[in-house]
């Protein structure tokens, strides 16, 4: 099944945050705002409010299995499994590699047209109790090509002019941050990362735009379905905040068409 068999997204639930991008017997897909955390952490003991939970809602209060993550800070696609057995399976196909991911990022600088960011990445405690435990390192691969650049006659960080790139991440494994840390490590952080980005630029844009939020935003996946064996391909285009930010690139993207 193709997007374009896809029914139209039914709009957010009354206040439900989430927005319903597929649905059938075995799984739902939604696309989740930045800023609400998936499901509940030790991390943020204090927080009352999950995708899980607003998930669930939008399963007649039955219940949903999460079989990935989002990043708090990161919107876009997150899938749901409506039963144990299907959770176990797609779980599977995410391990094996067998779900293709797909991002939208904008970038500090103008990265190179595109790339593989092969580079270790050391795991990160779950439980702040455990910070200073070692940890063990993990082989990490992401796959980027870059879509668009602007350059913007302001001056930050020293620059007369400041660059941006809008690009289009693939990871091919899962680690935590993983696209973050990446795109850190290549010396082209994601606008808004408040851990591995730039502050100097995330002032810029918090203040020019009036909100502050990462610009990374999961935009597909394509896996096999666990139950029914054809290819399934879910799609959630972002949000109005995303957009917004993107509007320094002016006319390059509305010359694009629909983002990658």
């Amino acid at each position: 099944m193709s997007h374009s068999d896809l029914p139209a997204p039914c709009p957010a639930f009354y206040g439900n945050p989430l927005t319903e991008v597929y649905r059938d017997q075995w799984l739902l897909a939604v696309h989740k705002p930045a800023g609400l955390l998936v499901h509940r952490s030790p991390i943020d003991r204090h927080e009352t409010e999950f995708a899980l939970q607003y998930a669930r809602a939008m399963n007649a209060g039955e219940h949903v299995y999460p079989v990935h993550r989002l990043d708090r800070p990161t919107s876009g696609l997150l899938v749901f499994a409506r039963d144990p057995n299907t959770a176990s399976l797609l779980g599977k196909a995410l391990m094996a590699g067998a779900v293709q991911k797909s991002y939208l990022a904008m970038v500090r600088g103008w990265p190179q047209q595109e790339g593989v960011i092969n580079h270790p990445l050391r795991e990160h405690p779950t439980d702040r109790r455990c910070k200073d435990e070692p940890q063990p390192i993990r082989d990490a691969l992401t796959r980027y090509r870059r879509l668009a650049t602007t350059e913007i006659p302001v001056a930050i960080e020293g620059y007369p002019v400041s660059r941006y790139s809008l690009v289009a991440l693939h990871p091919a494994t899962g680690r935590k941050h993983q696209l973050r840390r990446h795109m850190q490590h290549i010396s082209h952080p994601i606008i808004g990362d408040t851990n591995y980005g730039r502050t100097k630029h995330n002032h810029y844009f918090a203040q020019t735009f009036g909100h502050s939020r990462l610009m990374l935003a999961a935009t597909a996946m394509v896996f096999t379905h666990p139950v029914t064996g054809t290819t399934l391909k879910l799609r959630a285009e972002p949000d109005a905040s995303f957009m917004q930010v993107l509007s320094i690139f002016g006319d390059i993207l509305a010359t694009r068409g629909s983002l990658p």
